[in-house]
């Protein structure tokens, strides 16, 4: 469908997970969105938006690609602006990792930090958005992919269920993180549009605007949760919405690299953890879907530090020792 790398994206493995719930009664397979050239589902937008972008005519080859991104999304479009030869300039905050600042400047793309959260809402996405804003208006010839409306966010995730669905044939439950609300919206419109009976489990952060009723607080892990409800939310996008606090998405990390060997990033282990929550309320012999957006080396100085866990959360070693979890542990549940 596209050139040289880009021609990558897509197709990820499927794999069944043994060893999480060993005796469980259904059935567990990951999406190992991981594999993608750019290290994340995002990678899937980032092309999609900008192919259609290209194909409407709102991208020439002198256009400048401006976004907001604490991380996977701007590297997904770093990378594809790369390959097409497109200036590139990614809004990011005083969160973002020094290590996906690298991974940006490595691909070419321009740094525009922002330092001051938003003045109107103390938040720093709203301080990025305001920030884009700011800069269209001083570059001529510009484009804005704005991954938190635009509806090719979530066409190029039905694909990805797609590729679920060819695979696997019709299944009981996906789970999904809902971050942009992007692979959650188009993995749902695919659903309806086929007419599945698969029901779909949101994951989304404690302290998280996106599914309302959620007291605002503090999230420190990257692209889980948002502090604003992204317009591609519907209400009827998932069966049911499981919240899950930031250490959550530590232990759920640990346990997946500890029993699975499967190095991933904070939203996965989210979604791990979400398993964990309903795991009783799943019939028996059902076929249940966990898409993994990401890779955990961009997490190796947050989630997989014993050093920052320690800093942020005090001394939790009984609750990330693999050999004192033999009975779940559910910290912060909602």
């Amino acid at each position: 469908m596209y050139p040289g790398i880009l021609s990558t994206i897509g197709g990820t493995p499927l794999i069944r997970l043994e060893n999480l719930y060993p005796d469980s009664h259904f059935k567990l397979y990951a999406k190992l969105e991981a594999f993608n050239p750019g290290g994340s589902i995002k990678d899937r937008a980032a092309i999609t938006i900008l192919q259609k972008a290209i194909d409407d005519g709102d991208i020439t080859p002198r256009t400048t690609i401006i976004e907001s991104s604490s991380g996977n999304m701007g590297i997904g479009l770093a990378q594809s602006c790369a390959y097409l030869g497109l200036r590139f300039i990614c809004v990011v905050d005083v969160k973002t990792t020094k290590q996906n600042i690298k991974i940006l400047e490595a691909y070419g793309a321009e740094i525009d930090l922002v330092s001051i959260p938003s003045a109107r809402t103390g938040e720093f996405l709203d301080a990025r958005l305001e920030r884009v804003k700011e800069l269209r208006r001083s570059i001529a010839n510009s484009f804005w992919p704005n991954q938190y409306s635009n509806l090719n966010n979530a066409l190029a995730h039905r694909k990805t269920m797609d590729e679920v669905i060819t695979e696997l044939g019709e299944i009981d439950y996906l789970f999904c993180a809902a971050s942009t609300c992007g692979t959650l919206r188009g993995c749902a419109d695919f659903v309806r549009e086929q007419k599945l009976k698969t029901k779909i489990f949101a994951v989304d952060a404690v302290g998280s605007a996106i599914f309302g009723g959620q007291k605002p607080s503090k999230r420190l892990i990257p692209g889980h949760g948002a502090s604003v409800t992204p317009d591609l939310y519907q209400s009827n996008l998932a069966h049911r919405c499981v919240h899950l606090t930031d250490l959550e998405c530590i232990l759920g990390c640990r346990r997946l690299i500890q029993q699975e060997a499967i190095l991933a990033g904070g939203s996965s282990g989210a979604v791990v953890m979400a398993v964990e929550q309903v795991k009783d309320e799943i019939e028996r012999n059902a076929t249940c879907v966990l898409i993994f957006p990401d890779r955990g080396e961009r997490y190796l100085d947050t989630i997989y530090s014993d050093e920052w866990v320690n800093h942020h959360f005090g001394d939790v070693s009984q609750l990330l020792n693999p050999a004192l979890e033999s009975e779940p542990c559910m910290v912060g549940a909602s």
